[in-house]
């Protein structure tokens, strides 16, 4: 269905057809049939989704100007009352097809009227001028109309266009607004939090290198026999290990980064990421699809090395036995874009949102800083990154890189 079942027009025109039945002087069979036959054109044209086509709405105004002339037909031909009626399918055509359907259906209601000459028994009736001025001015008042139907319904389909474009760019302005919000406030997020981290870190360690210190020396002086102590001793070393290894991690995200911009090729770059991350996902195919145009541009390779290693092996690990991950690059508007796609168990819809933010993780083992500082990366190249997920098939995540010297501060 184009629109509703009943609408307000529809009263409107069964009374305007109703009132040109009651008025009618002959009231004939063939009259009232052709009048209730074009009233119920009229109402069901809206309603039939196949006259949405240019196709079905030229035949269905070919139908309405057949229902006339029939109509103009039995009433009287020329001197029929209903020669008016001729203009809805001229009004017809240029509002729903445009200005050259409206000139092209006013000389066809035009022929049409004018065909009545061929029935008229010019033995016993002849047409003065002031007869012929009167066709003339309907011929003339068939192209007038239409051409004005046809102006404005160009108007409102500018105007519709118009509306339509300015939606869309609203609609995109305010996606980019909710994007820019967010970025502002992962920026302040990431900020607090680093500094936090940073202060934190450097308070820890030193704690944490007496403790190791301790413990080395404890294990030094306990027996041999104390297989109890030793054992012991060797725990609070290698969880000091861990603890100083989560704060070189702490510290790596709350520094800020100093960027060694460079002319490197993005492909050698990422076929050491994805190197790296294989060793690790050895189960695992990795593809790469690299496009061809992309030159050497500036980027810190070091740092993007790091970004799409954590990517990759996180699309790995996400990955089933066997399964495989894509790494595709392309050129897109002055910018490298690099995506790395798994067929993975994805990511739950709720998390979306929170993959980026520092301390966030689902990995039983995980600390939530590595998405971090891809993102935080990503940020000081003055890029972007993005996730696309869809839960028990896979994620895309995509990096844009722009290939110029302009970085964020």
């Amino acid at each position: 269905m184009r629109s509703r079942l009943v609408r307000p027009q529809d009263f409107v025109w069964v009374a305007a057809f109703a009132v040109l039945a009651a008025t009618s002087q002959y009231h004939g069979t063939r009259e009232m049939s052709l009048l209730f036959a074009f009233a119920a054109v009229q109402v069901a044209e809206p309603k039939i989704p196949a006259l949405a086509t240019t196709r079905g709405r030229v035949l269905w105004t070919l139908l309405k100007l057949a229902l006339v002339y029939l109509l103009i037909g039995f009433t009287g031909g020329l001197t029929s009352r209903y020669w008016v009626v001729l203009l809805l399918p001229v009004v017809s055509a240029a509002t729903a097809l445009g200005l050259v359907a409206s000139l092209i259906f006013a000389s066809l209601a035009s022929i049409s009227y004018l065909s009545f000459l061929a029935f008229v028994d010019w033995r016993y009736y002849t047409i003065d001028s002031p007869e012929i001025s009167e066709i003339i001015l309907r011929v003339v008042l068939f192209v007038m109309v239409g051409n004005l139907a046809a102006t404005l319904a160009e108007e409102l389909r500018m105007q519709s266009e118009s509306s339509r474009r300015t939606a869309m760019q609203l609609a995109e302005a305010n996606v980019q607004l909710r994007n820019a919000t967010e970025a502002v406030r992962r920026s302040d997020r990431l900020a607090a939090l680093g500094q936090l981290s940073a202060g934190l870190a450097h308070e820890l360690r030193n704690p944490l290198g007496t403790i190791r210190a301790s413990a080395e020396m404890l294990g030094r002086t306990v027996s041999g026999e104390n297989e109890i102590a030793r054992e012991v001793t060797g725990f609070i070393s290698s969880e000091v290990d861990r603890a100083n290894s989560l704060i070189t991690r702490f510290l790596q995200f709350a520094r800020p980064l100093e960027l060694k911009l460079a002319p490197a090729d993005l492909a050698h770059v990422l076929d050491r990421s994805i190197a790296e991350a294989a060793r690790e996902a050895p189960g695992i195919a990795i593809y790469k699809n690299y496009a061809p145009e992309i030159p050497p541009f500036p980027f810190d390779a070091e740092l993007v090395e790091r970004i799409f290693y954590n990517l990759v092996l996180n699309a790995a690990q996400a990955t089933p036995a066997g399964g495989a991950v894509t790494v595709k690059t392309r050129a897109a508007a002055g910018t490298a874009e690099i995506a790395v796609i798994d067929r993975g168990s994805g990511i739950d819809p709720k998390n979306l949102d929170s993959i980026f933010n520092p301390f966030f993780t689902t990995k039983p083992q995980g600390v939530g800083l590595g998405l971090a500082i891809v993102s935080k990366i990503v940020d000081e190249h003055g890029g972007k990154i993005t996730v696309e997920s869809d839960p028990g098939k896979g994620s895309i995540f995509r990096v844009l890189l722009p290939m110029t010297l302009k970085t964020q501060n």
